[in-house]
Protein backbone atom coordinates (compact mmCIF):
# COMPACT_ATOMS: atom_id res chain seq x y z
CA UNK A 1 0.00 0.00 0.00
CA UNK A 2 1.10 3.37 -0.66
CA UNK A 3 1.91 5.74 2.48
CA UNK A 4 -0.87 8.11 2.12
CA UNK A 5 -3.28 4.82 2.74
CA UNK A 6 -1.32 3.82 5.72
CA UNK A 7 -1.50 7.09 6.96
CA UNK A 8 -5.09 7.19 6.39
CA UNK A 9 -5.39 4.05 8.16
CA UNK A 10 -3.89 5.18 11.14
CA UNK A 11 -5.69 8.61 11.36
CA UNK A 12 -9.32 6.53 11.66
CA UNK A 13 -7.69 3.71 13.84
CA UNK A 14 -6.17 6.82 16.78
CA UNK A 15 -10.61 8.56 16.04
CA UNK A 16 -11.68 5.27 16.93
CA UNK A 17 -9.83 4.59 19.95
CA UNK A 18 -10.49 7.80 21.22
CA UNK A 19 -8.39 10.00 19.33
CA UNK A 20 -9.05 14.07 18.64
CA UNK A 21 -10.41 15.56 15.67
CA UNK A 22 -9.01 19.20 14.69
CA UNK A 23 -12.45 21.51 14.28
CA UNK A 24 -12.28 24.42 11.99
CA UNK A 25 -14.05 27.54 13.99
CA UNK A 26 -15.91 30.16 12.14
CA UNK A 27 -15.19 33.73 12.88
CA UNK A 28 -17.88 34.00 15.12
CA UNK A 29 -16.42 31.26 17.43
CA UNK A 30 -13.26 32.82 16.67
CA UNK A 31 -14.27 36.30 18.46
CA UNK A 32 -15.79 34.55 21.16
CA UNK A 33 -12.70 32.46 22.58
CA UNK A 34 -10.79 35.80 21.63
CA UNK A 35 -12.97 37.51 24.00
CA UNK A 36 -11.87 34.95 26.85
CA UNK A 37 -8.27 35.71 26.58
CA UNK A 38 -6.11 37.85 28.18
CA UNK A 39 -2.47 37.15 27.01
CA UNK A 40 -1.55 36.44 23.84
CA UNK A 41 1.41 37.02 21.05
CA UNK A 42 1.24 39.54 18.21
CA UNK A 43 3.48 38.21 15.46
CA UNK A 44 5.53 40.84 13.20
CA UNK A 45 8.46 41.31 11.37
CA UNK A 46 11.87 42.94 12.83
CA UNK A 47 15.00 44.13 11.47
CA UNK A 48 13.69 41.91 8.15
CA UNK A 49 13.25 38.76 10.29
CA UNK A 50 10.20 36.96 12.49
CA UNK A 51 9.30 38.00 15.81
CA UNK A 52 6.55 37.33 18.41
CA UNK A 53 6.14 39.01 21.71
CA UNK A 54 3.42 38.06 24.41
CA UNK A 55 0.76 40.91 25.53
CA UNK A 56 -2.18 41.60 27.57
CA UNK A 57 -4.79 42.33 25.11
CA UNK A 58 -8.45 42.85 25.16
CA UNK A 59 -10.71 42.42 21.92
CA UNK A 60 -13.00 45.73 21.40
CA UNK A 61 -15.21 44.34 18.76
CA UNK A 62 -13.48 42.81 16.47
CA UNK A 63 -10.04 44.58 17.19
CA UNK A 64 -7.12 43.18 19.50
CA UNK A 65 -6.31 46.59 21.59
CA UNK A 66 -2.67 46.07 23.73
CA UNK A 67 -0.46 48.73 25.37
CA UNK A 68 3.07 48.96 25.13
CA UNK A 69 5.94 51.05 26.00
CA UNK A 70 7.46 53.90 24.55
CA UNK A 71 10.72 53.32 22.21
CA UNK A 72 9.81 49.42 22.35
CA UNK A 73 10.46 47.19 19.31
CA UNK A 74 7.00 46.32 19.23
CA UNK A 75 5.47 49.70 19.04
CA UNK A 76 7.94 50.74 16.34
CA UNK A 77 7.33 47.84 14.31
CA UNK A 78 3.61 47.19 13.93
CA UNK A 79 2.58 50.68 12.98
CA UNK A 80 0.64 50.59 9.48
CA UNK A 81 2.17 46.76 8.94
CA UNK A 82 0.56 43.60 8.84
CA UNK A 83 0.60 41.65 11.62
CA UNK A 84 -0.40 38.42 13.18
CA UNK A 85 -1.76 37.80 16.46
CA UNK A 86 -2.62 34.36 18.16
CA UNK A 87 -4.34 33.24 21.03
CA UNK A 88 -4.34 29.93 22.72
CA UNK A 89 -5.69 27.84 25.17
CA UNK A 90 -4.33 24.19 25.70
CA UNK A 91 -5.26 21.68 28.25
CA UNK A 92 -2.66 18.84 28.31
CA UNK A 93 -4.08 16.39 30.39
CA UNK A 94 -6.79 16.11 28.14
CA UNK A 95 -5.31 16.31 25.18
CA UNK A 96 -7.80 19.28 23.91
CA UNK A 97 -7.75 23.02 23.51
CA UNK A 98 -8.14 26.21 20.74
CA UNK A 99 -6.15 28.47 18.67
CA UNK A 100 -7.00 31.36 17.24
CA UNK A 101 -5.00 33.04 14.86
CA UNK A 102 -5.86 36.88 13.15
CA UNK A 103 -4.20 39.29 10.77
CA UNK A 104 -4.73 42.84 10.39
CA UNK A 105 -2.57 46.04 9.85
CA UNK A 106 -1.98 47.76 13.22
CA UNK A 107 -2.55 51.21 14.48
CA UNK A 108 -1.32 53.37 16.76
CA UNK A 109 -4.72 54.80 18.49
CA UNK A 110 -4.43 58.50 18.95
CA UNK A 111 -7.90 59.99 19.44
CA UNK A 112 -8.06 61.09 23.22
CA UNK A 113 -11.61 60.39 22.97
CA UNK A 114 -11.34 56.48 22.06
CA UNK A 115 -8.03 56.33 23.92
CA UNK A 116 -9.72 57.41 27.14
CA UNK A 117 -12.58 55.24 26.71
CA UNK A 118 -10.15 52.28 25.66
CA UNK A 119 -8.15 53.15 29.31
CA UNK A 120 -11.51 53.03 31.54
CA UNK A 121 -12.11 49.46 30.16
CA UNK A 122 -8.72 48.34 30.62
CA UNK A 123 -7.63 49.89 33.79
CA UNK A 124 -4.25 49.37 35.22
CA UNK A 125 -1.68 47.94 32.34
CA UNK A 126 -0.10 44.38 33.41
CA UNK A 127 3.26 45.77 33.65
CA UNK A 128 4.16 49.49 34.72
CA UNK A 129 5.59 51.98 31.83
CA UNK A 130 3.87 49.67 29.15
CA UNK A 131 1.04 52.19 28.56
CA UNK A 132 2.68 54.91 26.14
CA UNK A 133 1.48 52.99 22.92
CA UNK A 134 -1.86 51.68 22.40
CA UNK A 135 -2.28 49.78 19.83
CA UNK A 136 -4.69 48.09 17.76
CA UNK A 137 -4.83 45.32 15.39
CA UNK A 138 -8.25 45.38 13.35
CA UNK A 139 -9.09 41.72 12.50
CA UNK A 140 -8.91 41.28 8.83
CA UNK A 141 -8.66 37.18 8.35
CA UNK A 142 -9.22 35.35 11.08
CA UNK A 143 -9.31 31.37 11.22
CA UNK A 144 -9.00 28.99 14.56
CA UNK A 145 -9.51 25.28 15.32
CA UNK A 146 -10.21 23.24 18.15
CA UNK A 147 -9.56 20.14 19.33
CA UNK A 148 -11.03 18.04 20.80
CA UNK A 149 -13.12 14.46 21.15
Amino acid sequence: MTDHVHETERIDRSRAVGGRDLIELDRRECLRLLATGVIGRVVFTHSALPDAQTVAYRLDGEEIIFRTRGGSKLAAAVRHAVVGFQVDEVDIENRTGWSVFGIGEAYEVVDPVRLKELAELDGDPWVRGHDAHTISIPLQLLSGRRLGP
